[in-house]
């Protein structure tokens, strides 16, 4: 994908999920995503803030005391609570915008917008297609990254096999699944192992950490 088609599927993303965010119940909207102590409501005023800016970002670091992981979290749940009308209204007015966060390259929001929206989705039971050809671009930047996903170190001798396209990741036993599970797993969501198969599957499933289906944090 050169950069054109990154951010057009990123403006797909959004569009498509603002109008999944309007039909959430509300017992849906407070629902426990896959990101540890995060609601479902809670990761969807994440994704409206993926235009922050470098001043509140440097804030926000400061009162993290550089904590990466906190000011992700505190940012979003500092902010006023947000109706899924009004999370799916901030989505839209995004779309076509080029903007990014300080000091990222336009492929972080096409990871955020992709695994958040597993986020929601999976622990709903509602389906939500992941596009082979975004999530292999998500899932080797996510690999390539290191922090805040530690890829490589967590998923050491394994190596991932896309079913639905060329995305090859690592080395070791085999773990293949759809492009979109593979990146769900890079970046450190477990809910879904169980359908990913071959040898590495069988070892993640058995290892504690991969247990309870959530990151322990909403990156």
């Amino acid at each position: 994908m050169d950069l054109d088609d990154i951010w057009r599927a990123i403006d797909a993303e959004r569009s498509s999920l603002a109008d999944l965010l309007e039909d959430l119940s509300p017992t849906e909207w407070h629902t426990a995503s896959l990101c540890d102590a995060w609601r479902v409501g809670d990761v969807a005023v994440h994704l409206t803030q993926a235009h922050m800016g470098l001043r509140e970002a440097l804030v926000g670091a400061v009162r993290a005391r550089g904590s990466f992981d906190r000011m992700i979290r505190d940012a979003a749940l500092r902010a006023v609570p947000l109706s899924p009308e009004e999370c799916a209204r901030r989505l839209r007015a995004m779309v076509g915008s080029r903007r990014t966060a300080p000091f990222i390259s336009p492929v972080e929001p096409l990871i955020d917008v992709l695994v958040h929206g597993q986020d929601i989705t999976v622990p709903l039971g509602r389906e939500r297609p992941v596009p082979p050809v975004a999530a292999a671009v998500a899932a080797r930047r996510a690999w390539d990254m290191g922090f805040p996903f530690h890829a490589r170190r967590r998923l050491a001798g394994l190596r991932l096999v896309a079913t639905d396209g060329d995305l090859v990741l690592g080395q070791g036993a085999p773990v293949e699944g759809t492009t979109g599970d593979l990146l769900l797993l890079v970046t450190g969501r477990s809910a879904t192992v169980d359908r990913l198969s071959g040898a590495g599957a069988s070892r993640l499933a058995a290892a504690p950490g991969h247990r309870d289906g959530s990151p322990r944090n909403p990156t």
